[in-house]
């Protein structure tokens, strides 16, 4: 049976965090383009956009811990929370020596992450492509979906997410409406969380979801929604698939709200995982917008 790493199209790279070994893609030279995944994805979802740009940039892709290529430990070796990813964005971006004319692009809960270090070191950041995403409180006229729900806050579906690879093996289906995905390139997608142990990070990041004050994440949600004030003068590319059961039209109004001068691509007909959905199409512009002066 094939693991995740088989599926890897790039060497592996590692950075050991308290012990724990962090991948990370590292291919090419030139600007970085730092790409930030979510979950239940890994940096294989980027796998299309590294070969795009590689000839001309640093592409910088990190699996946060317990998912991808990353280690996968217990409560008791890694805290689970938003705070502990942008520590760990930021620990790479250092042993990398990648401080300035960064362009981010985000995905999911990367968003949330990838934002976070942006708001850490504005100053750094030349360029931010948002692909069905967050750096915000959920929307008011958004209301958490049942599947999230129940895993944020059930025992049931915590279960069904650990037994039975509810979250990742389900968003592998839903997560495309073009057409399915090819049998390989799913079972790419859910190739790390192959069993109780290895799935901990796909409930974690649901737990987490910051809804109401008193919630872990909530304060730093908040600073980092008031930060994205700075990056008003900045470029900024929004690619949505508007078939997304989460990040959908909703989140994609806010960010506009936010920046109402991004050049915006929305696609109908496509899901949360818009970079493979939508790729023929989306690729190509995500490329034009990085290289463009």
């Amino acid at each position: 049976m094939k693991t995740a790493a088989d599926y890897s199209p790039y060497p592996a790279n590692f950075l050991d965090r308290n012990g724990l070994k962090y991948h990370y893609i590292n291919e090419g030279s030139g600007d970085p383009v730092v790409m930030v995944h979510g979950n239940p994805s890994w940096s294989y979802y980027y796998r299309e956009l590294v070969a795009e740009l590689r000839d001309s940039f640093q592409t910088i892709v990190p699996d946060h811990i317990g998912m991808g290529l990353s280690d996968k430990p217990g409560d008791d070796r890694y805290e689970y929370t938003l705070t502990s990813r942008i520590d760990d964005l930021e620990a790479l971006l250092q042993h990398l020596g990648i401080n300035k004319n960064i362009t981010l692009v985000v995905h999911d809960w990367g968003g949330m992450i990838g934002m976070g270090y942006a708001a850490r070191h504005p100053e750094q950041i030349k360029k931010i492509v948002a692909l069905n995403t967050a750096a915000f409180h959920m929307p008011k006229a958004k209301k958490l979906p049942k599947r999230l729900f129940m895993g944020r806050n059930t025992a049931i579906g915590e279960f069904l997410i650990r037994r039975f690879n509810a979250f990742s093996s389900l968003a592998s289906y839903i997560g495309v409406k073009r057409a399915p995905m090819p049998a390989d390139v799913r079972q790419a997608f859910v190739a790390p969380y192959n069993n109780w142990q290895n799935r901990i990070a796909t409930v974690r990041f649901v737990q987490d979801i910051p809804l109401e004050p008193g919630d872990k994440a909530y304060e730093l949600v908040s600073s980092i929604e008031a930060s994205l004030s700075q990056f008003a003068d900045i470029p900024v590319f929004l690619g949505f698939g508007l078939q997304d059961f989460v990040f959908d039209k909703h989140f994609l109004a806010q960010w506009k709200h936010h920046f109402p001068h991004a050049e915006v691509h929305e696609y109908p007909d496509c899901g949360h995982y818009v970079l493979q959905d939508a790729a023929k199409d989306i690729i190509p512009l995500i490329n034009e917008f990085i290289r463009r002066d």
